[in-house]
């Protein structure tokens, strides 16, 4: 699905990556996870072409998007970011159906597809009336889930989507997210800064700090085979507070 060959990033004099190899297969759901500017929201960026390599090459499946990617790769991906980024000015509907407008969808087939994405992410239909100010932190965050799946696409993509949720509401929607995603059977990359929440979504988790990867691997092998110190700490630091108490 993705395929990223000595891939490196820099702004000024500032290295945000290191050069990584990396392949995603299709179908998995890979974590990236690691302390706040480690390089783990630049390297989804570059998944998705939002931001173009200093070196190195990335490919979604049979595309080069080191150049930034077409409007044709774009449809193939679904991004999320934190809070929902939801145009304030349009109604949950329009934000969910503004790619499919512009894409020429006759309002039959919009509105077919966004019932069926409401029921599919839980949130009722008399939401979509709404303007994103009149929404919670939770259903804004659906409303965005529906707006990056509207095209079907084969590959979604989340920076931080729960970060700015209260803790029952995240609590809540981590457990929607795994069974859509189990549902939908799509390759999913997800950056957090919680293990705990790395490890309930990931099939593989990538652990990067200072623009390198220092470890590539399951939840078991991050929590019970820990690749060096940094690692171990890192762990450590992220146990429950009730543990800390025991």
């Amino acid at each position: 699905m993705f395929s990223l060959r000595a891939v490196s990033k820099r702004y000024g004099e500032m290295t945000a990556l290191h050069p990584i190899d990396l392949e995603v297969a299709r179908g998995t759901t890979l974590v990236l996870i690691g302390p706040s500017g480690s390089g783990k929201s630049t390297l989804l960026r570059l998944m998705a072409g939002l931001d173009l390599p200093t070196s190195g090459e990335v490919r979604f499946g049979d595309r080069r998007i080191s150049d930034g990617a077409s409007t044709e790769a774009r449809r193939h991906m679904g991004y999320v970011v934190q809070g929902g980024g939801l145009f304030p000015h349009l109604t949950a509907l329009e934000n969910v159906e503004i790619v499919a407008r512009y894409l020429g969808w006759d309002a039959g087939r919009r509105r077919a597809r966004a019932e069926e994405l409401a029921a599919l992410v839980r949130l009722p239909l008399e939401l979509l009336n709404r303007y994103p100010v009149q929404l919670s932190g939770g259903q804004a965050q659906r409303v965005s889930l529906m707006r990056a799946l509207m095209l079907d696409p084969d590959v979604l993509l989340f920076d931080e989507p729960l970060g700015a949720l209260d803790p029952i509401t995240r609590y809540e929607l981590q457990a929607d997210l795994r069974e859509i995603f189990r549902a939908l059977s799509r390759t999913v990359v997800m950056v957090t800064h919680d293990l705990g929440e790395a490890v309930f979504f990931a099939d593989r988790i990538l652990l990067v700090d200072h623009g390198r990867i220092v470890q590539d691997g399951t939840p078991e092998d991050l929590i019970e085979r820990p690749a060096d110190p940094f690692v171990e700490r890192f762990v450590r630091a992220q146990r429950s507070p009730l543990e800390g108490r025991a």
